[in-house]
């Protein structure tokens, strides 16, 4: 009896253990959720204000504005593209880690031109400028050119496997179609033996035979040939004997 009060105590502790993890597990899955659309809809906003003062002002903020949102467009595109491509290609993994090291300047970058929106020496911000110009192309140039080697590569090994897959294709079709060299033998150069016979003409009603034909009936025939009417192929149908009248 107390074995069974001690199993069932502990049966008890291991249900209770058990939940206590799958409700932790899933409370820190629905946060991840959580903040994943927390942070997409923040850059969502951030995205729609800098295009809008990208549009709707002029000079430097205009164009820090602009030099943002390029960047955080080529940074984003680059991520979505190594992040897609490297599930199924793992050699782009040494692509990835590179795209983190370039991601640690972008960020440093997006920091320096967020303090100028809010830095009130417009002077300042003029001066500023052509270096920040310059870094922004320079990140962006090296992200560009990380997708379009990813979207490159993946785009050779779907034609090389698509050529691969048509030769494949192309060997089964003939494969599939293999009686086709049979049938295109020209007839001139197929031995005399297996030639099929041409058929043979239907045969006339049979005469009622005389006395002197009646007498020989008995007596053995000239050998004659095979029946033309035979042929060799097995698909063609056999020719109905006649009947006399």
């Amino acid at each position: 009896m107390g074995a069974a009060i001690t199993i069932m105590a502990l049966l008890f502790v291991a249900f209770m253990v058990l939940g206590v993890y799958a409700t932790v597990k899933v409370a820190k899955a629905a946060k991840r959720g959580v903040d994943r659309t927390i942070d997409q809809a923040r850059r969502t906003v951030e995205d729609t204000t800098l295009r809008a003062k990208s549009l709707g002002q002029t000079g430097a903020s205009a164009e820090l504005a602009q030099l943002r949102l390029a960047l955080r467009t080529s940074m984003r595109a680059t991520q979505e593209a190594l992040h897609a491509g490297v599930a199924e290609d793992a050699s782009l993994k040494e692509s990835l880690d590179l795209f983190h090291r370039l991601s640690g300047h972008a960020r440093e970058l997006d920091d320096d031109l967020r303090r100028l929106e809010r830095e009130p020496d417009r002077g300042h911000v003029v001066a500023r400028l052509p270096e920040l110009r310059r870094r922004t192309q320079q990140v962006t140039h090296s992200a560009d050119a990380l997708r379009f080697a990813a979207r490159d590569r993946a785009r050779r090994f779907a034609d090389d496997e698509l050529t691969s897959l048509s030769a494949q294709i192309d060997m089964e079709a003939g494969a599939l179609r293999h009686w086709t060299d049979a049938d295109t033998q020209s007839p001139v150069a197929q031995p005399a033996a297996e030639r099929p016979q041409a058929a043979a003409p239907a045969a006339a009603p049979a005469e009622p035979r005389t006395g002197e034909q009646a007498g020989t009936a008995g007596q053995p025939q000239a050998i004659t040939g095979a029946d033309p009417r035979v042929t060799s192929y097995p698909w063609e149908k056999t020719a109905r004997p006649e009947t006399t009248a």
